[in-house]
């Protein structure tokens, strides 16, 4: 009996664990979620940009600072120079007022002088609105220690080492009669190196000593000429009357460390008093006022004393030490980058405002992306819940329009599945009931003593149980092949010998049906192109040719033709076979679903037009597990032509025919039966093998949309 179904039956044909409706999808936690990321990952970007645009605006504020003090720094530099200058040549800073004024008005700084004790000298501010000088000095102004920082040397390279402003000459300074005379000497001097076309210049040192400077960088050539006369390399009396009183202070103080005295040339070098004097030729006496670099204590202490010497004698003719203080007008400061309370408060607002602007636009872009992904989200779950899941709506064509097109693809596709196993399960359960309900009735019937179980009476027994067989002989294949475990035994192969043996294998139920079924080809008039023989299991070729003959028969009206055609590809690489008739043809809308197995075109399973809805799903797992491919073409009213496409196997072009035809044949579940012959009668099955004892009745029901 057939057991009626159960309606609390789920969607799959079984009862589900809990009969709860399916809730709203569990939402997934924000660290988890996409949106929760796309709005991390923005905030990081947003903060890393405000932090990058400060840290630039910032570098780029330091340049301009770090710029702006320079220049300032070069200006102060100048005005040190000036002002340092102007010590050196000047007793006292009594006139330093103008000076002072017109360095302030060239620079755009104020400017003050005072005393060390803070006394005012020179101010370029006003006296009403002068504001008070800042406790710390910006330097201070000493010719006899210059500030290295800031001074810019005048005379010959080093001249500043002992920190001595070269400036300041003190009674080494020439009088106008012996400069005039040294300056005739240098100009004769000049008008010789002309002569022998070596440029030269006159310059004057600070002391008003002239040397000839050569133009170019080889000054040994000037000294090989004896163009420069020693009357201008010797001392003159003035500054041989400043030299001595240098060399009696110089003694002095070697002689309270009780050391020799030493006697010093007009570049300030020395030597022992019993060496003579050392010419140098145009060198101002003030030029080097530090001693060539020697080794040694003694050295190093008349060092010390020459210079100390050298202090003592200009310190009477320089002006005192005095106190710069340079600022801005009006007593404001230099630009700076002022990061204050205030304005680190208006840049966290700031950042505060762009990363808000960020995750804000970051929100609004996320939900319109997340939304499309939670419905797709929310249809799956409806799926995995067996409630009826509607299409996802497609708003335009980006990736996820076409994630939410391909899900709705693959629901429509899942539904057609369900549909298909539905009635799978309804067509193999009236399958199978019909031929147990006859099988049943028959035996009760022997059994209640109303039929006798006589040869037509145990015929009939047999019929039900050979349809029986077929349905779960194709469940087994399917089975088989979709497990992977479909086992071939490939050999050499005729194909035309196998054409011929599934043509005899349907003769008799052609006959039957008043269908002509022919091979075409076979004969050697018809045979244009050899055709190449096949490495493929015998066995399971025929049943895939037999299906689709079964099939073929099936549905020609009385009259018709089947044929059967196997030629070469263009390609020369493969085999193909024709089943073509000219049945009811096959709807187009119906076509692409002719090898799906479970799926029949007529829904009504009647017994003389169809079988189990296998057949055709059986011939394409054939075919591809050969390594193959079938298609179906068809026009409705015309007729259908399958076509089998196996590759080719060059080597057995000219196998023998009876390689494939005699001996045993080794099905897939490994039994044997003998091999169909030409003249196959009823008891040869739709496949081509015998099975002994079994009747021809419904050879290989199959699948087929050409049911009506």
């Amino acid at each position: 009996m057939r057991r009626r179904r159960d309606p609390g039956l789920g969607t799959a044909g079984r009862r589900p664990e809990t009969a709860r409706r399916p809730g709203p999808p569990n939402r997934l936690p924000l660290r988890k979620s996409l949106f929760g990321r796309l709005l991390a990952v923005s905030a990081l970007v947003a903060a890393c940009s405000v932090a990058a645009t400060a840290w630039l605006a910032v570098q780029t504020t330091s340049g301009a600072i770090k710029q702006e003090q320079g220049r300032n720094l070069t200006a102060d530099a100048r005005i040190y120079n000036t002002l340092l200058g102007y010590a050196a040549t000047h007793p006292t800073w009594d006139d330093v007022e103008a000076t002072v004024r017109d360095l302030a008005r060239r620079s755009g700084r104020r400017i003050a002088l005072t005393t060390e004790q803070r006394g005012l000298l020179a101010d370029s501010a006003t006296a009403p609105s002068r504001p008070a000088l800042p406790p710390q000095a910006s330097a201070v102004v000493d010719p006899l220690s210059v500030d290295t920082a800031l001074s810019q040397p005048v005379g010959e390279a080093g001249s500043a080492a002992d920190r001595v402003d070269p400036r300041a000459v003190g009674p080494f300074q020439l009088p106008a009669s012996e400069q005039a005379v040294l300056l005739r000497a240098a100009k004769r001097g000049t008008a010789c190196l002309s002569q022998l076309g070596i440029a030269a210049d006159v310059v004057l040192g600070p002391g008003g000593r002239p040397r000839v400077e050569m133009v170019g960088n080889d000054p040994e050539q000037m000294h090989s000429t004896r163009c420069v006369t020693e009357e201008l390399d010797r001392p003159t009396a003035t500054e041989r009357k400043a030299l001595s009183a240098l060399n009696r202070l110089a003694d002095a103080c070697l002689g309270r460390q009780g050391r020799k005295g030493v006697r010093l040339n007009l570049d300030l070098t020395w030597a022992q008093p019993s060496q003579p004097a050392l010419i140098v030729r145009s060198t101002d006496a003030t030029a080097a006022p530090v001693p060539v670099a020697r080794t040694g204590d003694d050295d190093r202490a008349i060092a010390s004393c020459v210079g100390s010497a050298r202090r003592e004698q200009l310190s009477s003719h320089v002006a005192s030490p005095a106190m710069l203080f340079i600022g801005d007008e009006n007593d404001t400061t230099v630009p700076g980058f002022d990061l204050s309370p205030a304005n680190t408060a208006k840049i966290a607002g700031v950042a505060a405002l762009v990363l808000a602007l960020t995750v804000g636009a970051t929100m609004l872009a996320g939900a319109r992306l997340v939304r499309p992904l939670r419905a797709l989200t929310g249809a799956a779950q409806r799926m995995r819940d067996g409630a009826e899941s509607a299409p996802v709506r497609v708003t335009d064509d980006s990736e996820v329009g076409r994630l939410a097109a391909a899900f709705n693809d693959m629901s429509a596709h899942r539904a057609r599945l369900e549909e298909q196993r539905k009635d799978m399960v309804s067509d193999v359960a009236h399958e199978l009931r019909t031929p147990l309900s006859n099988i049943r009735g028959w035996l009760e019937a022997a059994q209640d003593g109303l039929a006798e179980p006589d040869p037509a009476f145990i015929a009939s027994l047999h019929t039900e149980a050979v349809q029986l067989q077929h349905i779960i002989d194709d469940l087994q294949d399917l089975a088989a092949a979709d497990a992977g475990v479909l086992r071939l035994h490939p050999e050499p192969v005729c194909i035309e010998d196998v054409l011929e043996q599934v043509a005899a294998a349907h003769q008799g139920r052609a006959e039957t049906a008043g269908v002509v079924l022919t091979v075409r080809g076979t004969a050697a008039a018809d045979a244009l192109v050899p055709v190449p023989g096949l490495m493929a299991d015998p066995v399971r070729l025929r049943q895939a040719i037999g299906n689709l003959v079964s099939n073929a028969v099936r549905h020609t009206p009385e009259g018709g033709r089947v044929t059967l055609h196997a030629y070469m590809s263009d390609s020369a690489d493969h085999v193909l076979v024709d089943v073509a008739d000219t049945g009811s043809g096959i709807a187009a809308g119906d076509l692409p679903h002719v090898f799906d197995r479970f799926w029949r075109a007529e829904k009504s399973r009647n017994r003389r037009t169809g079988g189990s809805g296998l057949g055709l799903a059986i011939v394409r797992k054939l075919v591809e597990a050969h390594g193959g491919s079938v298609d179906a073409a068809s026009v409705e009213g015309q007729g259908s032509v399958f076509t089998l496409r196996l590759p080719a196997d060059p080597t057995n072009a000219d196998a023998d025919a009876d390689t494939d035809t005699s001996g045993t044949d080794v099905h897939a579940d490994g039994s044997k039966g003998a091999a169909p012959g030409a003249g196959a009668g009823p008891e040869t099955e739709a496949d081509g093998a015998l099975r002994p004892g079994t009747v021809a009745a419904e050879p290989g029901e199959r699948n087929d949309a050409r049911r009506t």
